[in-house]
């Protein structure tokens, strides 16, 4: 009803004013006195022309303008329909002047009447915007004063939105930006103030509340450059737009605003896709993804809507994560079908059932237990989960023609010292000698630790702060290769559209981060002083850890491929995959006895690189092999 009464409202003024615009225009063009002989054609006029205009302007959709919201683009919309229909107009009385009514009319009425049309219509759509500008800005200066960093596209949108929501209670004083030739220049009445080094005399002399970061498309280290700046104003409030892979569309707003993380000082350069090939393999089929309620499967499901799938199954053994990760992809994607299974991927006969009813045509298998020191104490488990499920899944996949398969991997796979490591070295074997066949592409993806994926150091540290600490690290030279979690996701789809089948896909990490760095970032980001505020306590390696992870053992090497951050790893295995497989129906039957020091044994038979840590492992010979850890 509120919609019928503003159409309703537009239309009833631009007939006033287009019956305003006419008249005048004739009242111009004679000076101020009509001759007789024209009343009697105007009525007539008037209402053909009010057909021919209005006719347009709704073609031009103007009775579906925000009144308080116009901008250029509507503005625009109001010029295309005045021109069209103004043209139109002349067009018939030209072809039309034999009939008296259009030969009558002056074509100087007709060029005065586009001009006031023009006139009187944009003014009438901009009334409102132009109230707000030069009375209700006056009140957001109450609001929250914000310093926006970046007056570039993101920036512009954001402080668009702030101007538009009053009661988000946020009020632009200006832009920061280090391109001279944006120095002084207004944008929306907001003027951009200086570069990244006056933040600090900016924010003193306006009296700055809260910074926010508007540079999604910046690598890291400037964000932390603008960050380390931000922290001298002792301001509490630094927030950010995220980067454009957290970002489904590039308009942003007052609602993606958020705190800074540490995955926006340690992550590195946006990632850059292609996303037609991603979209060949994905658009218009069925994806199932394995583990989808946990960080990395949840990630796959939100972003592969972006490539239009025909339909997701997502599949977890989890109820509660894939409920919440079910809901949100009904609001993300309602035009995509949606399947949540609750399924346990040791469970054989439940995985051929869902394969036989959804005919999955690629396949994510990112269910897996990750946890070293857990998967240490229970080598059985890790067997059945992440070797024996693996199996299920992909002679499942094999016989329901699935034509792509693709095996989330770990950098622990390489040289594993750890029972976890070694179960996911066996699983990209198994997909490498299960390609042979020649029915399903098998990929694997090989990469690092996720910043903030669940149960990850991320979280634990961030829980010890606000306890107070300490902070527990084990080891001041450990390091870790990190991504963030869309970053990870993104290359893995495409990898998964390299693939040709039997490869090992290595993400490139960058350079390690050293995890007593990532902690002292962590408790900074709180307004909190490392060793002064929350202490940090050395723990010592747990069982399985090493101090340094590789992504490719000394014998692999790499080959690089069409994109800059994906490698091949360079891998020959010996055996054949019936051997394979009769190790693997032993590893099962050692788990199913729960016979965890024969699991052991089968794993250094099978993986001449494993190395199980003697502290737990102690009736087992240490194996000695060259140390070929790189830090």
């Amino acid at each position: 009803m509120k919609r019928l009464y503003k159409v309703l409202f537009f239309l009833f003024g631009d007939i006033f004013l287009l019956t305003l615009s006419l008249w005048l225009s004739f009242l111009i063009r004679f000076d101020g006195s009509i001759p007789h002989v024209y009343f009697r054609v105007f009525p007539l006029y008037l209402m053909i022309s009010l057909g021919i205009k209005l006719a347009a302007f709704e073609s031009y959709r103007l009775y579906n303008i925000s009144w308080s919201l116009v901008s250029i683009y509507e503005l625009i919309a109001v010029f295309k329909a005045c021109t069209m229909s103004s043209l139109l107009i002349v067009s018939l009385s030209f072809f039309l002047r034999d009939i008296r009514i259009f030969g009558m009319v002056p074509r100087s009425v007709l060029l005065i009447d586009y001009l006031l049309t023009l006139f009187f219509i944009s003014a009438f759509r901009s009334i409102r915007r132009i109230q707000w500008q030069m009375f209700k800005k006056k009140a957001l200066t109450a609001n929250k004063k914000v310093l926006v960093v970046g007056a570039g596209n993101a920036g512009e949108q954001l402080v668009r939105d702030m101007l538009r929501t009053p009661k988000a209670g946020l009020f632009p004083v200006g832009f920061i930006d280090d391109d001279p030739a944006k120095r002084g220049i207004s944008i929306h009445g907001v003027k951009v103030l200086g570069n990244r080094y006056d933040i600090p005399r900016i924010v003193r002399k306006y009296k700055i509340q809260e910074i926010i970061i508007a540079m999604p498309s910046v690598p890291s280290h400037e964000i932390k450059s603008i960050v380390d700046i931000a922290r001298e104003t002792e301001l509490k409030s630094i927030k950010i737009l995220p980067s454009l892979n957290d970002i489904f569309t590039r308009k942003v707003g007052i609602s993606d605003v958020r705190d800074i993380r540490v995955e926006d000082l340690l992550g590195r350069d946006p990632v850059v896709i292609d996303t037609e090939a991603i979209e060949s393999y994905i658009g218009g089929r069925t994806v199932l993804i394995t583990g989808a309620g946990g960080s990395i499967g949840s990630e796959l499901a939100r972003q592969i809507t972006r490539f239009k799938p025909q339909s997701i199954i997502l599949l977890d053994q989890e109820e509660t994560e894939l409920f919440f990760i079910r809901r949100e992809m009904k609001n993300l994607a309602p035009d995509i079908d949606i399947a949540p299974i609750i399924c346990d991927i040791r469970d054989h006969s439940k995985l051929e059932r869902v394969f036989a009813r959804y005919l999955p045509e690629v396949v994510f298998h990112a269910a897996a237990y990750k946890h070293v020191p857990m998967m240490e104490e229970n080598p059985d488990e890790a067997v059945k989960n992440n070797i024996i499920g693996t199996l299920n899944l992909a002679e499942i996949a094999i016989k329901f023609g699935t034509e792509k398969f693709v095996l989330i991997s770990t950098d622990k796979a390489v040289n594993p010292t750890s029972v976890m490591g070694a179960s996911k070295r066996v699983a990209e074997m198994l997909a490498i000698k299960l390609n042979e066949r020649g029915i399903t592409k098998f990929v694997a993806v090989r990469f690092g630790n996720v910043l903030g994926s669940r149960g990850s150091v991320i979280p634990i540290f961030q829980e010890q702060i606000k306890r107070g600490g300490p902070v527990t690290v084990t080891h001041p030279e450990m390091k870790r290769y990190f991504m963030t979690i869309s970053e990870a996701v993104l290359l893995v789809l495409q990898a998964g559209s390299m693939g040709d089948g039997g490869e090992v896909f290595v993400l490139d990490m960058g350079e390690p981060v050293k995890i007593v760095d990532l902690a002292k970032e962590l408790i900074k980001l709180n307004g909190l002083e490392p060793d002064v505020d929350i202490p940090i306590v050395f723990t010592g390696l747990r069982p399985g850890e090493k101090l340094f992870e590789e992504l490719l053992t000394a014998e692999e090497g790499s080959i690089a491929t069409s994109h800059s951050k994906i490698y091949v790893a360079r891998i020959n295995y010996e055996s054949n995959s019936e051997t394979l497989l009769k190790r693997i129906e032993e590893l099962e039957h050692l788990a199913d006895r729960g016979d965890n020091t024969g699991i052991i044994k089968v794993l250094m038979e099978l993986l001449p690189r494993y190395r199980p840590d003697p502290r737990i492992w102690k009736d087992i010979p240490e194996r000695k092999i060259e140390d070929t850890t790189q830090a």
